[in-house]
């Protein structure tokens, strides 16, 4: 594929991603689904340009997203994690060891979670003790529940990715490819 093509392919999944973090601000229920499904139209970019391409498109879309997006919070779930997951993704699939493979994803989301508590608490302000809502364990009930969420995410993404490679994948090549 040209660069052209590239660039010009890489610039519509930023504006579709950047376009669900604006979104944000219309539908604040939805402050984790949106940077979600954001990152994931980082799938035909890994695919069809590569990681290196990819990792351009996630900078460009944070960027833009800390200008645009309404919903700080939901700035920091694309940015800590939903937005770059997807290239990383590839890369933590090249560990061939399943064991390895879970264990590596899950430090990558425990500490974008601690990051993203952190910040919250610190840089927006958002109060600790709003997480302490179910009592004194009340953090580590939440810990152990965004991580079984995670799995799910994890496993919804793979499907997701083996979709498009099966269905969208041989069109768009073609397309991208000028054939």
């Amino acid at each position: 594929m040209k660069n052209s093509m590239k660039l010009a392919f890489c610039g519509v999944m930023a504006a579709l991603s950047t376009v669900l973090m604006f979104l944000t601000g219309v539908a604040p229920t939805a402050t984790l689904a949106l940077p979600a499904i954001a990152g994931c139209f980082l799938i035909p970019v890994v695919v069809e340009a590569g990681r290196s391409w990819a990792w351009a498109v996630y900078g460009v879309c944070s960027v833009l997203s800390f200008l645009l997006a309404p919903d700080r919070e939901a700035f920091l779930f694309y940015l800590l994690f939903f937005g770059y997951y997807p290239v990383l993704f590839a890369a933590l699939g090249q560990i061939k060891h399943k064991v390895l493979r879970y264990g590596a994803k899950l430090l990558v989301f425990n500490a974008a979670v601690a990051l993203e508590v952190l910040l919250s608490v610190y840089v927006l302000g958002i109060p600790f003790e709003t997480l302490a809502f179910l009592g004194p364990l009340g953090p580590v009930v939440l810990l152990v529940l965004a991580n079984a969420v995670f799995i799910v995410y994890d496993l919804a993404l793979e499907g997701l990715i083996v979709q498009y490679l099966h269905r969208l994948h041989p069109r768009l090549g073609k397309i991208l490819k000028g054939k």
